[in-house]
């Protein structure tokens, strides 16, 4: 069996780190043993051991007491919680992860807050602190990182981190007040346009189709020579007597095709063809390739291109089967194709609907210089990659594409769920969607945010069939189904309340949307409204759709409330720092 110290010496020695790390092993005394907090001009410094005692035991040194009785006895309790708390990661996970781009830059944030005794960004310190804290028998707990820090001294600039906590603070004032703002709009539309009379089914149920469900590989021999681009596909063919209406669907990074199974099925069920590609270099697969260090990146960037690419050879190829395989005669539609992807797969989604690339856009976002990692918008770090695309290979066949829109011409609606995008689109990017969309956004997203990935994107799209779907307590991964080649379980509490409620919410509202715009059966159309959202929502995971959304307002209203929270926050700080003079 193999031992969390022989995991933990494989995954150094995966990432680089030799010698003195390996000697640390088992040996946290040679780890941080004290820690400096600077707040404003005052300094002040604790033993690791007093505060370990603390949180263990309950045990209040003198050296801590002074601390203690300053603070509110339910502000204490919840600090000892918070460094006890522990996440169960694999060393190995967290090792691959944090030499990656984005766990990188991570790092690189957090290490202006948690720096060495000599004032140092603490990035390398955190690194191996972390790997060597989840390889402890006790697992990776903020204690444990206390611990395992590997200098005499680790310092906490509390200006930073009040700093970091303000930006934070207005992020989610800034969304709550919006998503607030969105709700309100839904209800008032749906008390002001009811339901008509006779719209009362639900379209979460599955339908009366069985369908043959077909499992095959595809080759593009255009892309990575000599062997060519190779990905499978799942094919969800209805037993139906006419040729069916086809939506594909395009999972999100680190995801697979299963993990849409359940809206392939429902959907075949109601009588649709569903294609179910797998993005072979951004699937559950890659992912455990980067965990096993086999690779080093979350995803290339030639990801922004080979997506979309799936998805047109995916139809080219199967459009050529489809006249001669007995399998697939007369049982496709390829002038009625509809698009559904989510997170990554929602970009993929919305260029095959004609959204552009906008570099120059893109690179005023990122700054080359790393402004990106700056930003507390997670997604992010994943789109700022597409700027590599710029310098690659002129002879790499996938080159050309950068010139070109990846349009689709055979796609008429698409559907994106918690999509990226606000960088690599911009606003003339998404302006040149030119068929019917709906977003969903989650309140509780903190991947790709709400308010700029989806909602401040949707004011930008042109087209005037647009809904925007908003699941308010609803999570990044509140959709997705989990995946049989899952490596990484997510903890209940970034998974979100119950996923089969957004799960229901995806079934009804993708079959209005598909029926209407893909199968044309515009009796479907009223469901894509705000009463029959609200008719679906449930109050542990409210629903809401609206249709119309003034940038401008929204845009306003958000400075607004941003300028006055920050004033209140520092007014908070100055005043904390006044006090902290008594100590």
């Amino acid at each position: 069996m193999t031992t969390r110290s022989a995991l933990l010496k494989r995954a150094l020695r995966t990432c680089g780190i030799v010698g003195s790390w390996l000697a640390i092993l088992g040996r946290p005394g040679l780890g941080a043993e004290r820690v400096s907090f600077q707040y404003g001009a005052f300094e002040r410094s604790l033993s690791v051991r007093s505060i370990e005692v603390y949180v263990r035991e309950g045990y209040v040194d003198g050296e801590l007491a002074p601390y203690i009785q300053l603070a509110p006895p339910d502000s204490i309790e919840a600090l000892r919680d918070v460094l006890l708390t522990r996440a169960d990661i694999d060393p190995v996970a967290i090792a691959q992860f944090l030499y990656t781009p984005q766990g990188e830059a991570l790092l690189q944030r957090l290490g202006e807050a948690i720096q060495t005794g000599s004032g140092e960004s603490g990035f390398k310190g955190l690194r191996s602190a972390t790997i060597l804290a989840a390889a402890d028998e006790e697992g990776l707990t903020l204690l444990n990182v206390l611990r395992y820090f590997p200098t005499y001294t680790l310092h906490v600039d509390f200006n930073q981190t009040i700093r970091m906590a303000q930006e934070l603070q207005t992020l989610v004032n800034s969304s709550e007040m919006t998503v607030s703002f969105v709700r309100d709009l839904a209800a008032a539309e749906a008390e002001a346009v009811p339901l008509p009379d006779g719209v009362s089914i639900d379209l979460s149920q599955p339908g009366a189709y069985p369908w043959d469900e077909i499992s095959t590989t595809l080759r593009d021999p255009d892309r990575d020579p000599p062997w060519g681009h190779r990905f499978p596909v799942d094919l969800y063919l209805p037993q139906t007597q006419q040729r069916a209406p086809i939506v594909v669907i395009s999972h999100g990074l680190g995801s697979d095709r299963s993990s849409f199974r359940y809206l392939a099925e429902h959907l075949a069920s109601h009588g649709f063809a569903v294609l179910v590609p797998e993005h072979p270099g951004s699937n559950a697969k890659h992912m455990e390739a980067l965990l096993q260090g086999h690779v080093r990146e979350i995803a290339k960037p030639e990801e922004f291109i080979d997506r979309p690419l799936d998805v047109t050879f995916l139809l080219d190829t199967l459009e050529v089967l489809a006249a001669t395989d007995a399998q697939l005669q007369n049982r496709l539609d390829f002038d009625r194709v509809g698009v559904i992807g989510q997170s990554f797969g929602g970009y993929t989604a919305l260029t095959l609907a004609g959204a552009e690339l906008d570099f120059a856009h893109l690179a005023q976002i990122c700054d080359r210089d790393g402004q990106e990692n700056r930003s507390w918008n997670a997604s992010l770090l994943l789109q700022c990659r597409a700027l590599d695309l710029e310098t690659e290979n002129s002879e790499d066949p996938r080159s050309r594409f950068l010139e070109r829109r990846f349009r689709d011409d055979r796609v008429r609606g698409v559907m994106a769920l918690n999509p990226v995008g606000s960088a690599l689109f911009g606003e003339m990017g998404y302006s040149n969607v030119d068929v019917p969309v709906a977003i969903l956004a989650s309140g509780a997203d903190t991947i790709a945010p709400a308010v700029s990935e989806q909602i401040h994107p949707f004011t930008w799209l042109t087209v005037p069939e647009r809904y925007l779907v908003l699941v308010s307590r609803g999570t990044h991964f509140s959709t997705i189904s989990a995946s049989a080649e899952e490596t990484v379980a997510l903890p209940s509490a970034l998974v979100g309340p119950d996923p089969r409620i957004a799960q229901q919410y995806v079934k009804a509202l993708s079959l209005a949307f598909f029926q209407t715009y893909i199968a044309d059966r515009l009796e479907f159309q009223p469901y894509l409204s705000a009463a029959y959202a609200q008719r679906l929502s449930r109050d542990s995971l409210p629903l809401s759709l609206v249709q119309e959304l003034d940038g401008n307002w929204l845009d306003g209203a958000t400075i607004e409330r941003d300028v006055e929270v920050s004033f209140e926050l520092r007014k908070i700080s100055k005043s904390d720092e006044c006090d902290s003079s008594l100590n």
